[in-house]
């Protein structure tokens, strides 16, 4: 009866374990030429997902923006985050409403409760400081799950990209999207393949969205083998050596 060696049966081991694990690796996805798919996939729950960026940005609470009235700076702010009522405070005016407006309807709308109060001819400028409303949740096999910010207009392939991209273990078939509504959570599925190919709609991401990328379980215990193998290593030449 021939007895294997400690060497010979690691080297099994890993061959085995590289066998399998080349035999998973997928090479990069041809894209497809010429425009992307821009349609929604009713069966996969993606009716309320879009890949039109939007024209104008209405403010958000968490948001932080700038109020600056020309020569008056007593009245201005460098920066002042809206409240989760979705008001800010200002100097004389006290607080007010801004979430749901526009840039320029808030400076029209502070213009004018300025005027009011008798400052002759404000002129006010609002910007945006900081999108703090922006967060995104990714998780699942992901290299870096985590809450991400993220600039408006930002895709969903741009959430994968935050959290470094799939892992190796990764159903990239299976991506979920969970989204707030007034009618509940909306889940959507997508294949990030296909997404990569243009061959699915590549949605704009939605303050809030929380995206799940699938986990093939096979392939998680054969990650864990791996992991182990240079463990087994130095068990079979430290046996070897006592010999």
């Amino acid at each position: 009866m021939t007895t294997r060696s400690p060497r010979g049966k690691f080297a099994t081991l890993a061959g085995a374990a590289a066998t399998i694990f080349l035999a998973g690796c997928a090479s990069t996805p041809e894209p497809r030429i010429g425009l992307s798919v821009s349609d929604p996939v009713a069966e996969y729950g993606q009716t309320g997902f879009s890949v039109q960026r939007p024209t104008s940005y209405a403010l958000r609470p968490a948001d932080q923006i700038s109020i600056n009235v020309f020569r008056e700076p007593d009245l201005s702010l460098e920066k002042v985050r809206i409240g989760v009522d979705g008001n800010v405070s200002v100097p004389m005016l006290g607080t007010i409403p801004a979430a749901g407006m526009t840039t320029k309807q808030f400076e029209q709308d502070v213009t004018r409760r300025l005027a009011a109060l008798g400052l002759k001819m404000p002129t006010v400028s609002v910007n945006i400081v900081d999108y703090a409303s922006h967060l995104v949740t990714v998780e699942g096999a992901v290299e870096k799950p985590g809450v991400y910010p993220f600039q408006p207009g930002a895709r969903l392939s741009s959430a994968v990209a935050l959290a470094s991209g799939p892992k190796r273990t990764a159903k990239i078939e299976q991506v979920a999207v969970f989204r707030e509504s007034p009618q509940g959570v909306m889940v959507a599925k997508f294949d990030y393949q296909q997404i990569k190919q243009g061959t699915m709609l590549d949605p704009v991401l939605e303050p809030g969205d929380r995206v799940v990328m699938g986990t093939d379980g096979l392939s998680v215990f054969w990650e864990d083998l791996l992991k182990a193998l240079p463990a087994f290593g130095v068990f079979a030449v430290a046996g070897l050596n006592n010999n």
